[in-house]
């Protein structure tokens, strides 16, 4: 998992990329994975997700597109990001970035 996180950015991170940096079989590496209860892919999936959404909530991004975002986190595709985006989460990654952060507002007197 700790060489997942430090390589989450890489798009060539794959299970065989881990299982090879760990000196481990696949097998075994999927077997690990299944004591956690879910694949290794769906984990670097869940977690490259979970930074995009945190990354497209920062409003001092200097305005990078949702596609810069995807890539930096090691999506090859826009299309395919916006698509598992929706999926996690129910909404696209633009309608995300425009509500994050827009919870209510204090009412001024």
């Amino acid at each position: 998992m700790e060489y997942v996180e430090l390589h989450l950015t890489d798009p060539d991170l794959s299970p065989e990329a881990v299982a090879r940096a760990q000196h481990i079989s696949v097998r075994y590496l999927h077997k690990l994975f299944k004591d956690e209860g879910t694949t290794v892919s769906r984990w670097i999936l869940r977690r490259r997700l979970e930074e995009c959404r945190r990354d497209l909530a920062r409003h001092d991004r200097g305005g990078r597109t949702i596609a810069a975002v995807a890539a930096r986190w090691g999506f090859l595709s826009a299309t395919h990001f916006s698509r598992v985006f929706r999926s996690a989460y129910g909404m696209s990654p633009r309608e995300w970035r425009e509500t994050a952060g827009n919870g209510p507002r204090p009412v001024s007197r």
